[in-house]
C-alpha cells in the first residue's frame, strides 16, 4: 500500500486559505522545545523534519509509555500505513487516559496527512503540561492547578440552606412604607405642588389632557340619526328649507 493512498493533494481556494492560516500559527521555537523534551524522554532521535519523524507513531507511543508505563501494550513496526495509523490511534487513546482533555487532542489525519500540524503541536504541549502536573521534569508547558475537594458535615450543609446569599439581594432596611392594601387606591404625590395631601387616583394629570369646558351639546342618543345643520338653508337643524326640502337630511348622507 503506497503513501499516495493516504496523503492528500494540494489544497485550493478556501481549503488552501484555512491551511495557510493554521500554518502561520505554528511556532518553530515550541517545536525545538518539544524536540528536546521528546528526544530526552525516549532516547531516540526524531530526525530533521519534526512532523515526519512522528508520523509513524512509534516515538509517540514510546513517549507515553515513558510517562505512564503500559499505556500502549504493542507498538507496531512501521511496515505499512495502517500500522502507522494504528500507532497514532493508540497514542491518542493513551494520552486521553493519561489526563489530556479531548478538545486538546488532534486527529490521526492531522499528523498523518499533514493537514493540521498546529493542532499536533498544541496536543504535545497539553501532554507536556499534564506530565509536569504529575511531577515529571518537563521544560515546557504549564502546571495545572490541583483539585481541592472540601467536605462539609451534614449539619453544616443544612444550615447553609437557611442562609440567603447576597447574590439574591438583600432586604436590609426594607419596610412597607408607601405600600397600599390590595384593592385600594394608590395615592400619588407630586412634590412640585408643595402640598402634604397626596393626590388620589381620581386626579387626572395634564399629561393625559383636560376635559375643562367640555359638554354633551350636539350629542345624540345611540341609534338615532345625527342631525346636520346648514345655516344656508334653515335656521335650525331638522327644519325644511325655502325649497321645501330637509337639507339636513341630504347633508348628512
Amino acid at each position: 500500500m503506497s503513501n499516495a493512498n493516504f496523503n492528500r493533494g494540494p489544497a485550493y481556494g478556501l481549503s488552501a486559505e484555512v491551511k495557510n492560516k493554521l500554518a502561520q500559527k505554528y511556532d518553530p521555537q515550541t517545536e525545538r522545545q518539544l524536540r528536546v523534551w521528546i528526544e530526552g524522554a525516549t532516547g531516540r532521535r526524531i530526525g530533521d523534519n519534526f512532523m515526519d519523524g512522528l508520523k509513524d507513531g512509534v516515538i509517540l507511543c514510546e513517549l507515553i509509555n515513558k510517562l505512564q508505563p503500559g499505556s500502549v501494550q504493542k507498538v507496531n513496526d512501521p511496515v505499512q500505513n495502517w500500522h502507522k495509523l494504528e500507532n497514532i490511534g493508540n497514542f491518542l487513546r493513551a494520552i486521553k487516559h493519561y489526563g489530556v482533555k479531548p478538545h486538546d487532542i488532534f486527529e490521526a489525519n492531522d499528523l498523518f496527512e499533514n493537514t493540521n500540524h498546529t493542532q499536533v503541536q498544541s496536543t504535545l504541549i497539553a501532554l507536556a503540561s499534564q506530565a509536569k502536573t504529575k511531577g515529571n521534569n518537563v521544560g515546557l508547558g504549564v502546571k495545572y492547578a490541583e483539585k481541592q475537594q472540601r467536605r462539609f458535615q451534614p449539619e453544616k450543609l443544612r444550615e447553609g440552606r437557611n442562609i440567603i446569599g447576597l447574590q439574591m439581594g438583600t432586604n436590609k432596611f426594607a419596610s412597607q412604607q408607601g405600600m397600599t392594601a390590595y384593592g385600594t387606591r394608590r395615592h400619588l404625590y407630586d412634590p412640585k405642588l408643595g402640598t402634604d395631601q397626596p393626590l388620589d387616583q381620581a386626579t387626572i394629570s395634564l399629561q393625559m389632557g383636560t376635559n375643562k369646558g367640555a359638554s354633551q351639546q350636539g350629542m345624540t342618543v345611540y341609534g338615532l340619526p345625527r342631525q346636520v345643520y346648514d345655516p344656508k338653508y334653515c335656521d335650525a337643524p331638522g327644519l325644511l328649507g325655502e325649497d321645501g326640502l330637509n337639507h339636513s337630511f341630504y347633508n348628512s348622507q
